[in-house]
């Protein structure tokens, strides 16, 4: 399965924005997905993860009450809805697949390109 995020930009701070992260060549739709976030000579970090089903969703602190993650399973695509933007969520954003149905309970091990955020102040 190969995922391709979009829908970054350079936005200024307390805009929104909607990433997708699209998959191919098989289906994602029995699999947690998470989205982690990474700035250039620091770890990738954890933001959020979704179920399979879309009936429960974990997020970092740093991201609680601005972001949400959804999932469409039948257009085998996850979302990571961001609002109230912030410098500090300038990153490359990732979407991740998980090897198993629920996030707490996954490892996720197929990684797509990432998608920039860059928020100005």
């Amino acid at each position: 399965v190969q995922l391709q995020a979009s829908g970054g930009g350079l936005v200024q701070a307390g805009a929104s924005l909607r990433l997708s992260c699209a998959a191919s060549g098989g289906t994602i739709s029995w699999t947690a997905m998470g989205w982690f976030r990474q700035v250039p000579g620091y770890e990738r970090e954890f933001v959020a993860a979704v179920n399979w089903d879309g009936e429960s969703a974990s997020y970092a602190d740093f991201v609680k009450g601005r972001f949400t993650i959804s999932r469409d399973n039948n257009k085998n695509t996850v979302y990571l809805d961001m609002n109230s933007l912030k410098p500090e969520d300038t990153a490359v954003y990732y979407c991740a697949r998980g090897n198993a149905r629920v996030a707490s309970r996954s490892k996720f091990v197929g990684w797509g390109q990432g998608t920039q955020v860059t928020v100005s102040s």
